[in-house]
């Protein structure tokens, strides 16, 4: 792709994130979803590959769809109330409509099933720009909605997410979808504690884009995209498979790694709410995450590439050094754990 187009999409992203986040107007705020979701389409489209075509297809047809339901929402509540301001939403169905379009948008369950399908047709760099940036901007409004959402439909969302985020990725063999459902699964902590602790909702986002960050660079350094093909990392360079092992554990939120700060706060404070049934429930679907994690775990670490081998191997030309984006977001994956006191503290 041409330069100068790469940095106006990659400019007009930012702009869209930006629009927002500052917007306190409906129609300001729509327009930043509307910016966000027309830049990263001729991106996820560079490959010219009839899947990312259908995936790019998918996506844009979700997207509008929910960007549909949201204008819908806000044009309700303004017609119902008279006010067009973000915090405003005094309709209880407008709010519900404009929570039901931002799952959608960011691949909540059961709204999730675009996720999987379009995260796999799309290249690596593509993928991690959907994972991370693309949740910025709906979570912006959830945050500001927040008192106004509905506290036993958050809950039930954020449930149903970590349950189907951690069944759909225990067959999967594809890197792409397990990171899918790793997604689903984070984003259904970050829903359920929404309404009792947005500040903590605000730390899960910022460790989830960390790590997912660290994965997709690791994933893309070893130029990886299916399980069998990591199983040669470990001979090519050990302690990038050492990395990897220690942020795959960590977004599987085993102590004493960074990940498991946001589920330990979030389950106190569930337990605080005295919601014991879903914060049990939720612990034991962590369990069936940290399964697929353990397995890709397993295999990079674990076990060589076999020789023959049914995939084309990957020439050595180019080294496996990690960069330095890299080599800081693998650092803040893998050892915040012990500041969490002075990080509760500033959010």
């Amino acid at each position: 792709m041409n330069p100068i187009v790469s940095t106006i999409l990659i400019s007009s992203l930012g702009l869209g994130t930006t629009l927002t986040f500052i917007g306190s107007h409906w129609l300001l705020v729509w327009m930043g979803l509307e910016i966000n979701t027309l830049a990263i389409i001729p991106l996820m489209m560079r490959q010219h590959h009839p899947r990312a075509v259908e995936a790019t297809t998918k996506y844009f047809i979700t997207q509008a769809t929910a960007s549909a339901l949201l204008l819908f929402a806000s044009i309700t509540n303004a017609w119902t109330s008279g006010e067009w301001s973000l915090t405003e939403m005094i309709n209880p169905t407008s709010a519900t409509l404009a929570l039901t379009a931002l799952a959608l948008k960011i691949g909540l369950a059961p709204l999730h099933f675009w996720l999987p399908e379009v995260l796999q047709g799309l290249d690596l760099t593509t993928g991690l720009i959907l994972s991370t940036w693309q949740k910025l901007a709906p979570f912006a409004i959830l945050l500001q909605l927040h008192p106004l959402l509905n506290p036993n439909l958050l809950l039930s969302l954020g449930i149903l997410s970590t349950i189907i985020g951690g069944w759909g990725g225990l067959n999967q063999t594809q890197l792409r979808k397990i990171l899918a459902y790793s997604s689903i699964a984070n984003l259904g902590w970050m829903i359920t504690i929404l309404h009792y602790a947005p500040n903590l909702t605000l730390l899960n986002l910022i460790l989830y884009i960390i790590m997912t960050l660290t994965t997709f660079l690791l994933f893309k350094t070893f130029n990886s995209t299916k399980i069998n093909s990591i199983a040669s990392s470990s001979t090519k360079s050990p302690l990038l498979s050492i990395i990897t092992l220690l942020t795959l554990l960590s977004l599987g939120g085993l102590p004493p790694l960074s990940g498991f700060m946001p589920k330990w706060l979030i389950l106190q404070e569930l337990t605080k709410q005295s919601l014991f049934i879903p914060a049990t429930i939720m612990a034991l679907m962590t369990l069936l995450s940290l399964f697929f994690y353990l397995r890709l775990c397993y295999t990079t670490t674990l076990t060589m590439n076999p020789n023959p081998t049914n995939m084309s191997s990957s020439w050595r030309t180019k080294s496996n050094h990690p960069t330095l984006i890299l080599l800081t977001s693998a650092t803040l994956s893998i050892l915040l754990l012990p500041l969490t006191p002075t990080i509760f503290m500033l959010i």
